[in-house]
């Protein structure tokens, strides 16, 4: 619940600070709005700030009893820590070196970067009401962001960057196709579809690994045909 309440300050000093810079240098506060979340790391964290309060909103429910996660719940955590680690790994690795813009809150991006990942991250090992999940959940869980890399590829030549005038506006350099053409771009998209699915596949095995299978009711077991 800590950390759900952490990652929602973090996205909601870094949107204010957004807009305001926005406002101030008369850009178009709709399209920065729109812009901010079109952002993976703001949807990811958002995501994941509401399944941790879904997790700790169902502990204390339960008079903060430890039991195996639900099915729905025990997908939406595993989707939600797929999507922070691939939020941490590629910040980290690619974006780290770009100066950041003026309007950017230092500590909120460091919680959404690194610290909001590492907790997922630390949550996929160390969590104890991890269920077992078939391993078809990390396949699905690669459908979220192929959809959202459609979106931002479809959205972007329509957008005028509010900060630069440009006639378009990427979200991350290693999707516009003007600095490094389409080749990189899909070159980039299929690593991170495919670290996304292994990822996934990574968290679902570790929960396989570590969880806890729920017994078959025996009311809905099939009776043996005589």
């Amino acid at each position: 619940m800590a950390v759900a309440v952490l990652v929602l300050v973090a996205v909601g000093a870094q949107f204010v600070s957004s807009t305001a810079e926005a406002a101030a240098r008369g850009r178009d506060v709709t399209t920065v709005v729109a812009n901010f979340f079109s952002f993976f790391t703001i949807l990811s964290n958002v995501s994941s700030a509401v399944v941790l309060a879904w997790l700790g909103a169902r502990f204390f429910a339960r008079g903060r009893r430890i039991d195996v996660d639900p099915p729905a719940l025990a997908t939406a955590l595993a989707f939600a820590s797929t999507y922070m680690i691939v939020t941490g790994v590629v910040y980290n690795l690619l974006l780290r070196g770009i100066p950041l813009q003026p309007e950017t809150v230092g500590w909120s991006n460091e919680i959404l970067h690194v610290w909001g990942p590492l907790f997922l991250l630390l949550d996929v090992v160390l969590g104890p009401t991890r269920r077992r999940l078939p391993w078809s959940a990390a396949f699905a869980a690669a459908i979220f962001p192929i959809a959202w890399i459609v979106y931002t590829l479809l959205r972007a030549p329509l957008i005028t960057n509010p900060t630069t005038g440009a006639p378009f506006w990427y979200p991350y350099p290693f999707l516009d196709p003007n600095t490094g053409g389409w080749g990189s771009v899909a070159v980039y998209i299929v690593v991170i579809a495919v670290a996304i699915i292994a990822l996934a596949l990574g968290v679902v095995a570790i929960g396989r690994a570590r969880g806890i299978r729920m017994p078959i009711d025996p009311a809905h077991q099939k009776q043996p045909l005589h």
